[in-house]
C-alpha cells in the first residue's frame, strides 16, 4: 500500500484531431491522473559539469537552481531522485548513492514495440550554435550545483539497473528533465525511448530541459524554437510533459489528497 504524498497533475500531450472545419490538425490536450510520491521517480539526464559547446554551457546554466529546487522538493516528497550523467561514473565509484544502484539484481527487460518517428529537427553536425569546436567528452561529473542526497538517491547511467530498481521500490512514474533533449533525453538507455517501452508512466519535465540544435540546419528556425519543435514531437510520439511549476504546486499543501 502507498503511504506517499498524492500528486495531482494534468501532463500535456499532442494527438491528432478533426477542427470545427473537419481538417486534420494536431491538438494539445490534457491527460489528467493522480500519483503517488513514493511510486515515482525523477531523472536528471547528462547534466554534465562541462560540455564542448559553450551556447549548450550557457543554457544549462540558467536552468541548474530549478532543477536543484525541483529535485529537492520532490526527494523530500518521497520521489526517488536519480542522477544519470552518462559517462562518468568512475567519479562516485564507492559512493552509497552509486551502491545502491549496484546492489540490484540484473534482469534484462522485455521491451515493447513502438513506433519511432524522424526527429524535426537536425543534429548529426553536434546541434552546437556557438563558435565552431570539436565535438569530444569534456565532462567529468554532474554538475556540482546540483546536490545528491547519498543517503536516499541513486546515482547510475545503466538502464537495466534502473529498470530493475524502479520494479523493486514499485515505481510507476518517471519524470526526465536535463539535455540534450532530441538527443541524450530520448535514446539514453535509462531515457524516455526506453522508459516507454518497458511500460513506464514517463513524464518529460518541459521548462527544464535543452535541445542540441544548431539554427543553420533544418528546419531553420531559432534555437528556442527548435527545441518546442522537439518537446511537441515527443509530447506527439512518445510522452505528455508537464512543466517544473505544476509539479512543485502538485506538492503544495491544499493539493495534498
Amino acid at each position: 500500500m502507498s503511504t506517499g504524498r498524492h500528486m495531482h497533475l494534468a501532463p500535456r500531450r499532442r494527438r491528432l484531431g478533426q477542427d470545427v472545419s473537419g481538417y486534420t490538425t494536431w491538438q494539445t490536450i490534457a491527460e489528467p491522473r493522480t500519483l503517488s510520491s513514493d511510486q515515482a521517480a525523477l531523472v536528471l539526464c547528462d547534466v554534465w559539469d562541462r560540455h564542448w559547446c559553450r551556447a549548450a554551457d550557457e543554457r544549462l546554466a540558467a536552468l541548474l537552481a530549478p532543477m536543484n529546487r525541483l529535485a529537492g522538493a520532490l526527494r523530500e516528497a518521497g520521489v526517488l531522485i536519480v542522477h544519470a550523467p552518462s559517462d562518468t561514473m568512475t567519479f562516485y565509484d564507492g559512493t552509497p548513492a552509486r551502491q545502491r544502484a549496484l546492489d540490484v539484481p540484473a534482469m534484462e527487460p522485455p521491451p515493447l514495440p513502438h513506433e519511432d518517428p524522424k526527429l524535426p529537427i537536425y543534429h548529426h553536425d553536434g546541434g552546437c550554435d556557438s563558435p565552431p569546436d570539436t565535438q569530444r567528452n569534456v565532462w567529468s561529473r554532474q554538475h556540482p550545483a546540483i546536490h545528491i542526497d547519498q543517503d536516499r538517491d541513486v546515482i547510475s547511467d545503466d538502464g537495466v539497473a534502473l529498470y530493475n530498481l524502479y520494479h523493486r521500490r514499485g515505481i510507476k512514474t518517471v519524470f526526465v528533465m536535463g539535455v540534450a533533449t532530441n538527443m541524450c533525453m530520448l535514446e539514453r538507455p535509462f531515457a524516455i525511448k526506453a522508459l516507454v517501452r518497458w511500460g513506464f508512466d514517463v513524464i518529460l519535465v518541459r521548462d527544464l530541459t535543452d535541445a542540441a540544435y544548431n539554427p543553420a540546419m533544418p528546419p531553420y528556425v531559432s534555437h528556442d524554437e527548435g527545441t518546442n519543435l522537439v518537446i511537441q514531437f515527443i509530447e506527439a510520439f512518445w510522452c505528455p510533459s508537464v512543466t517544473s511549476h505544476e509539479l512543485l504546486a502538485a506538492l503544495t499543501p491544499s493539493r495534498v489528497a
